[in-house]
């Protein structure tokens, strides 16, 4: 096959290499109503184990809200940088790990496992592909905010409590994700934790088995 006849890449390929965890670029410029309609639909349409979306988008604009949260992340972080040790803790200080304030809204993700009662059609024996239907939406979330141009962030220092009482989540619900969506400035080329040096990442031939864990691709 030549390359005036091999297929054009999908663009699809193009949004997942663009996708970035974004802290430090974001320019506090809302987010028009239609584009985040849009991006919530996408979040919508994600596939669930037997039909039953146990996701729920709780959208957070109110500033004493964001800066309740952000001060709340601000004292996780500092708790996670003081178990580390010293050589780790100099290559973690730099790095920014939210931008709760800056991007001026926050899509808090819930997700609720008894949606869909006990009898729910792919759960029997593998409980938590309900847990991974909400995940899929937030991945889903994630490309459409990168094909629309804004900047996503998923934000982790935090306790589940905590984000639940700060939304009213009602019991059970579990806060799974908040994620800082907004206009960018600019995207970065390389993912933060490697241009730091936190972590290098892993090839693909190290991920792929073949038959079984750790099995050889065998010659043709």
């Amino acid at each position: 096959m030549t390359a005036a006849t091999r297929p054009a890449r999908h663009p699809l390929y193009d949004v997942i290499e663009a996708r970035r965890d974004v802290r430090a670029e974001f320019t506090g410029e809302p987010v028009a109503d239609e584009v985040l309609g849009r991006v919530l639909e996408a979040a919508h349409a994600a596939p669930s184990v037997g039909l039953t979306q146990p996701w729920d988008f709780v959208l957070v604009r109110e500033p004493a809200t964001i800066v309740r949260f952000a001060e709340h992340v601000a004292a996780e972080r500092a708790a996670f940088a003081a178990e580390l040790p010293p050589d780790r803790r100099a290559v973690f200080e730099p790095i920014k790990t939210d931008g709760v304030r800056e991007s001026g809204l926050g899509v808090v993700v819930t997700h609720d496992p008894g949606r869909g009662g006990h009898h729910v059609l792919g759960s029997r024996t593998v409980e938590d592909t309900r847990l991974f239907s909400s995940v899929l939406a937030i991945q889903n979330l994630w490309l459409a905010a990168t094909a629309e141009g804004l900047g996503l962030g998923w934000v982790s220092f935090y306790r589940e409590e905590v984000l639940a009482a700060l939304v009213g989540a009602p019991e059970g619900v579990r806060p799974i994700a908040w994620l800082c969506l907004g206009h960018v400035g600019h995207r970065q080329t390389v993912p933060d934790l490697e241009r730091h040096g936190w972590r290098s990442r892993r090839p693909l031939a190290d991920a792929v088995h073949h038959e079984t864990y750790g099995g050889r691709a065998r010659r043709r």
